[in-house]
């Protein structure tokens, strides 16, 4: 049986990565629109790659890479343009240590060909390329277990993709799957609910990870090591390992049984008075963790305002003083040098720029014109 990654090239001009077992009929659901979520919203699709696997978990794993790329790297794949998804694969500090040592590469030492410059069988291990050879951990899947409410996995899928985990393993949901109220809840964490599987036990939706990480804050009665999420998140970036990472249901948490399937406890330092986190809180805590060990994207930096020089603050300051002398404000008048040196010690902390001079003059110009008399 073969397993398929594959890209959907959208209406609007994005990309769609999936992965699946049967690739054609997969294909057709996108093109009828009855795979609700993001595809369904960008219809006509159009499938440009396609790669296919012996088992599921390196097709999934191919998706995972797939979509943490840039449109560059993606259309490098679709057109089979393996020198330029090398280089879109250099993390840009190296790439400017090579431009400045005149490093180049020979077509042998592209990834994605053998020696004799014939392809891959897996063209996208160019992304795994680096100076170092290391391969990245897979992230780690998040299993919630046997969860009451479906916005609340909706809520847990949004946390997941704020900081880049998509896969989402469900044990028994209790009012089953897919669930209505889990889509609202989400906030277009459309990509997790729709690749969401169901698992029956926790052994099951585990079966394929060495490392399983149980979070909880109480007792159980069971001897583990117990970790931070910090902790956590630093052991699972260190393995190369699939590692899984299980949460309780909202009531209680997790059962015994539970978490005596884990190989370690996460639990997080916690009011001993009140210790209840809901589950999108908890989910959110851990992900964060292991989030700082990837690349996310930055808040966009923002130009500072020019700083005011002094001739323009002195001005602001200055027009003030008169106002305030016009309306008798510096009273009495053995403290007006106090008052005013107070003034000024307050109006020159913040690091003015001629912008917020301006305004501030604005404002003050317009309080010290003559008011129109209202006539009777």
């Amino acid at each position: 049986m073969s397993f398929y990654a594959y890209m959907l090239r959208c209406a609007d001009g994005s990309y769609y990565t999936g992965h699946t077992d049967d690739l054609e009929h997969r294909i057709a659901q996108h093109q009828h629109g009855e795979i609700t979520g993001y595809t369904q919203r960008r219809r006509p699709v159009e499938l440009v790659w396609s790669e296919d696997f012996q088992t599921r978990l390196e097709a999934l794993e191919v998706e995972r890479q797939i979509k943490g790329w840039t449109r560059r790297k993606k259309q490098a794949l679709i057109d089979s343009d393996w020198q330029t998804l090398h280089e879109a694969s250099i993390p840009p500090s190296e790439r400017a240590l090579r431009l400045r040592s005149g490093r180049t590469e020979e077509s042998s030492e592209i990834p994605g060909r053998d020696d004799d410059g014939s392809h891959l069988s897996t063209p996208v291990c160019a992304e795994r390329s680096r100076s170092t050879g290391a391969t990245p951990a897979p992230p780690p899947v998040i299993v919630l277990v046997r969860p009451q409410l479906g916005e609340n996995i909706g809520k847990a899928a949004r946390a997941m993709l704020n900081f880049g985990l998509t896969e989402l393993r469900l044990v028994a949901p209790r009012d089953g799957w897919p669930n209505p109220s889990a889509g609202p809840a989400a906030s277009g964490a459309d990509i997790v609910l729709e690749q969401a599987t169901v698992f029956d036990s926790v052994a099951a939706a585990v079966a394929d990870c060495a490392q399983v990480y149980a979070t909880t804050v109480r007792k159980r009665g069971v001897t583990k090591p117990v970790v931070t999420p910090e902790q956590a998140a630093r052991d699972i970036h260190a393995a190369p390992t699939r590692a899984a990472i299980l949460f309780g249901p909202e009531r209680a948490g997790l059962e015994t049984d539970d978490v005596a399937l884990a190989r370690t406890i996460i639990t997080v330092p916690i009011n001993p008075a009140f210790g209840s986190l809901n589950l999108a809180q908890a989910v959110i805590l851990v992900a964060y963790e292991w989030s700082k060990g990837v690349a996310l994207a930055s808040p966009p930096s923002i130009d500072m305002p020019v700083p005011a020089t002094q001739e323009e603050l002195e001005g602001m300051l200055q027009q003030l003083d008169t106002m305030l002398g016009d309306a008798g404000y510096f009273f009495p008048p053995d403290r007006t040098v106090t008052t005013k040196r107070t003034l000024r010690t307050l109006l020159t902390k913040p690091g003015w720029s001629t912008q917020e001079v301006r305004t501030v003059r604005g404002i003050l110009s317009t309080l010290d014109r003559p008011r129109p008399s209202r006539g009777g």
